[in-house]
C-alpha cells in the first residue's frame, strides 16, 4: 500500500475522533485521553451535555426514564410501547431458555454426578421484579427421593456448584449479548438494561451523532452505564464486523423507520446460533398490496390486496428473513408474528443446518387468489417425501391448483407470494411468554392488551394459513352478514376446524375448503333471501347463488363456538390510543419543533386532496340556474319544491353562457339521413 493511500485512510478513519475532540475543546469539557480498547469496543464514556429544560421532553415508560428534544431530531412514538413491552417480555422468555441451556441455576442434587440430568434439572433463575420465587422443578422422582432432595439439596452443594442467578440490572457473565441496532433515544436499550434479567451487554447503537449524544444522557440518567453501551455506526457495518463466532449477539433487535430490509442480510450473520432476531416492518402499504411491484424488490414476494394482507405480510416478512440466511446455510424458526396497530413484528430464532436449508423450498407457497370472490388456494415451492432408509428426499412440487378460471364465480387469478407457508408462532413459547405476563400483570402498563393477544394466538389453527373474512364472503354474494358464532357453529357442525385470527378482528380461520364454505354461505343466503333480479349475470354473486349447496349448513349456536379469549372479555383489538396516533414524522438534523404549530398543520393537512363541502345555500343557488328535464317532459311532480328551474332561460342568458354550462336541449329538427353531422354543422 503507498505512502498516500496510508495518510488517506488514517484521515478518513480518525476525522470522527478529530471531530469529536475538537467540539470538546471548544465546549471547554477537557477530558483526558481514553482507553483505545474501550473506542474500539465502543464502550467509552458519555459526557453530559448541557440543554436547557425548556427544550426537552421527559418520558417515563416501564421501568426507565428518557430525556429527549421537543423537536424531530430524535425519533420517538409512544405508541409502540406495546411493542417495547412485548419484546421485553419475549426477551426474558428467550434468556430463561438460553441460560438454562448455558448451565445458569442447572444444579443437581447430593451425588450430582450419579444422577441423570433428564432426572433432575433446575430451571433457570431469572429474577424478574414482580415474580415470585423461583421454582426448582424434579422430574420422575419418587416421593423418598424428594424428600432427600429437599433435605440435602441446600447442605451437599459446594460454594462453586451453587446455583447462579440472574437478576436485572447485573452483569451476567454468560448472558445475552443485545444490539439495537437503530436505537434512537436508547430507550428500548435502557428498559432492556433495567427490566431483563440475564444480559453480558447491550450495544445501543446509531448512526446520528446527535441520537448518540442523547442515548449517553440517558444512560447516565438511568444508571446503567455499566451494561448499556453506545455506538454510532452504521448498522449494516457493524453487525457485518460482528459475523466471527465469538463476536454475534445473542439478540438482535431491528426497529427502523419504514423498511428493514437493508438490514436483514446482514443481521442473518450477526447472530449466534440459536440466537433470536427481533424485526419491526412499518411500512405496511407495500406490504398489504398497494404497491406490489415494490414489495419484490424489497422483500422477494409479490404482495396482494387481500382482507388477509396483514397476516401475508407476517409471512412475506418471514419468508424474507428465511431466504436471506439460506444464502448462508442457515434458516429461521419463527418464535412469535404479531400484526399490531400500523406495523408487523416478528421473533425468529436462526440455526445453521444445511441438511434443514434444504427443506426451506418446502416451506414457501405460492398463493392464488380470485379478483372476483377473493377464494385463495396455496401453491407450495417444493415437496419433500420420505424414501428407503428414513432419508427426505425433496423435488419440485407439480401445481397449478386451480384451473385459469374460478370454479365458483368464472373470474381469473392473481398470483401472489412467495410466502411462509408453515407455522407463524411456536406455541410452547408463546405459552411460557402469556403465563409470566399473566402472573405478574404490574410490569408492564400494556399487560392486559399482551394478554388478549397472545391468548388469540394460542387459539390460532397453527398449520392453516390466511383466512376469510366475514363481510367479505357476505359482501361477495349481496347478502346479510351472519354472526360470527353462526358461522363458527356452521363449520364445527360440518366437521371442521376454525379459530380467529389476532390480526384481524372478523376473521375465520378454517381448514374447510372453499367449496364448502361457500356452500355454507349458500345456505345462509336460503334463510336471508337475496334480490335475484338484481344480480348481473356476470357477478360473482349470482354465479355462486346459481349453484345448489351440496353441503347442508346447520347455525345453530354450539357452547365450543365461542372462544376463551371472546368470553373472557381480554383486550384483543385495542382502539385508538390517542388523537393522531400512527407513524410518526422521521427523525431530521435540526428537527421541528413539535407544538401548536405542528397540530394545526396536521390539522390543515386533514383530507386535503378531498373536495371541500359546499354551503347549502350556494348548492341550491347554483342548481336553480339548470333547468329541470322532467319538467320540460311534463313529468315533474315537485312543483315549486323543485330544486332545478322550471323556467326557460332567455335566448340573450343562453348565449352569454359557457359551453359547459348550458343546458342539455334536443334537438328539435334532427339530422336527415343524407346531412352530415360534423364539425361546422348546427
Amino acid at each position: 500500500m503507498s505512502r498516500a493511500r496510508i495518510v488517506l485512510w488514517l484521515r478518513l478513519t480518525l476525522r470522527p475522533a478529530c471531530s469529536l475532540y475538537r467540539a470538546r475543546f471548544m465546549e471547554g469539557q477537557t477530558q483526558g485521553l481514553r482507553n483505545p480498547g474501550e473506542m474500539e469496543n465502543g464502550t467509552e464514556p458519555c459526557g453530559e451535555e448541557c440543554a436547557s429544560e425548556a427544550q426537552e421532553t421527559t418520558v417515563t415508560e416501564g421501568a426507565a426514564k428518557i430525556a429527549f428534544p421537543s423537536a424531530n431530531e430524535v425519533f420517538y412514538n409512544p405508541v409502540q410501547e406495546f411493542n417495547r413491552d412485548l419484546t421485553c417480555a419475549v426477551i426474558t422468555e428467550f434468556a430463561r431458555v438460553q441460560l438454562a441451556a448455558k448451565g445458569i441455576q442447572r444444579g443437581a442434587f447430593s451425588g450430582g454426578a450419579s444422577l441423570s440430568p433428564d432426572l433432575c434439572f433446575w430451571v433457570a433463575a431469572v429474577k424478574v421484579p414482580g415474580e415470585k420465587d423461583v421454582q426448582k422443578v424434579v422430574v420422575d422422582l419418587s416421593e423418598q427421593e424428594e424428600e432427600n432432595a429437599e433435605l440435602k439439596e441446600g447442605a451437599n452443594l459446594a460454594p462453586e456448584d451453587q446455583p447462579r442467578t440472574a437478576a436485572v440490572g447485573e452483569i451476567c457473565e454468560e448472558g445475552l449479548r443485545v444490539l439495537e441496532g437503530l436505537a434512537a433515544s436508547g430507550l428500548r436499550s435502557i428498559r432492556f438494561a433495567r427490566e431483563v434479567p440475564g444480559l453480558q451487554s447491550v450495544v445501543a447503537n446509531d448512526a446520528s451523532a446527535r441520537a448518540v449524544d442523547l442515548i449517553c444522557r440517558n444512560v447516565q440518567l438511568n444508571g446503567v452505564a455499566h451494561l448499556v453501551h453506545p455506538r454510532q455506526a452504521d448498522a449494516r457495518m457493524l453487525m457485518y464486523q460482528h459475523q466471527k463466532l465469538s463476536e454475534r449477539f445473542d439478540v438482535i433487535d431491528l426497529d427502523p423507520y419504514g423498511s428493514p430490509a437493508p438490514f436483514l442480510d446482514a443481521a442473518v450473520q450477526a447472530v449466534r446460533e440459536g440466537g433470536l432476531l427481533c424485526v419491526t416492518c412499518t411500512d405496511m402499504a407495500v406490504l398489504a398490496g398497494n404497491s406490489g411491484e415494490t414489495c419484490y424488490s424489497k422483500y422477494g414476494a409479490m404482495a396482494l390486496k387481500s382482507r388477509a394482507c396483514h397476516e401475508m405480510a407476517l409471512r412475506i416478512v418471514l419468508h424474507s428473513l428465511d431466504l436471506r440466511a439460506n444464502c448462508y446455510q442457515r434458516f429461521v424458526v419463527p418464535l412469535l408474528s404479531v400484526s399490531a396497530d400500523f406495523y408487523v413484528r416478528v421473533f425468529v430464532r436462526v440455526f445453521t443446518g444445511q441438511a434443514k436449508v434444504k427443506a426451506s423450498a418446502s416451506k414457501q407457497a405460492l398463493v392464488f387468489q380470485c379478483v372476483g370472490c377473493g377464494t385463495f388456494h396455496l401453491q407450495r415451492l417444493g415437496k419433500a417425501s420420505g424414501s428407503s432408509g428414513g432419508r427426505v428426499k425433496f423435488s419440485a412440487a407439480c401445481g397449478p391448483p386451480v384451473a385459469p378460471e374460478c370454479e365458483h364465480c368464472g373470474q381469473r387469478h392473481q398470483l401472489g407470494g412467495p410466502l411462509w407457508a408453515e407455522p407463524i408462532h411456536d406455541l410452547d413459547f408463546v405459552g411460557r411468554v402469556l403465563e409470566a405476563v399473566s402472573t405478574n400483570p404490574g410490569r408492564f402498563h400494556t399487560a392486559e392488551r399482551i394478554r388478549g393477544v397472545l391468548s388469540v394466538i394460542t387459539e390460532e389453527l397453527p398449520d392453516v394459513p390466511l383466512y376469510y373474512t366475514l363481510d367479505q364472503l357476505s359482501s361477495t354474494i349481496r347478502c346479510s352478514t351472519p354472526s360470527l358464532l353462526q358461522l363458527r357453529s356452521a363449520l364445527l357442525h360440518a366437521g371442521f376446524r376454525v379459530s380467529l385470527s389476532h390480526a384481524c378482528k372478523n376473521a375465520v380461520k378454517t381448514d374447510a375448503p372453499s367449496s364448502a364454505l361457500w356452500d355454507i354461505m349458500r345456505c345462509w343466503e336460503k334463510e336471508c333471501p337475496v334480490k335475484r333480479e338484481r344480480l348481473s349475470e356476470t357477478s360473482p354473486a349470482f354465479r355462486i347463488l346459481s349453484v345448489e349447496p351440496r353441503l347442508q349448513a346447520n347455525f345453530t349456536i354450539r357452547e365450543d363456538a365461542n372462544p376463551s379469549s371472546r368470553q373472557r372479555g381480554l383486550k384483543r383489538f385495542q382502539a385508538n390510543p390517542e388523537a393522531n396516533w400512527g407513524p410518526r414524522p422521521r427523525a431530521r438534523p435540526g428537527g421541528k419543533v413539535a407544538g401548536g404549530a405542528m397540530e394545526e398543520r396536521r390539522r390543515l393537512h386533514q383530507n386535503k386532496r378531498k373536495e371541500p363541502a359546499e354551503d347549502p345555500v350556494q348548492r341550491a343557488a347554483r342548481l336553480k340556474t339548470f333547468p329541470c328535464k322532467r319538467f320540460k317532459e311534463g313529468t315533474c311532480q315537485h312543483g315549486d319544491q323543485c330544486c332545478y328551474s322550471h323556467s326557460s332561460p332567455a335566448p340573450e342568458d343562453t348565449a352569454d353562457m359557457a359551453p359547459g354550462d348550458r343546458p342539455e336541449t334536443p334537438y328539435q329538427n334532427p339530422p336527415g339521413p343524407g346531412m352530415a353531422n360534423g364539425p361546422g354543422v348546427d
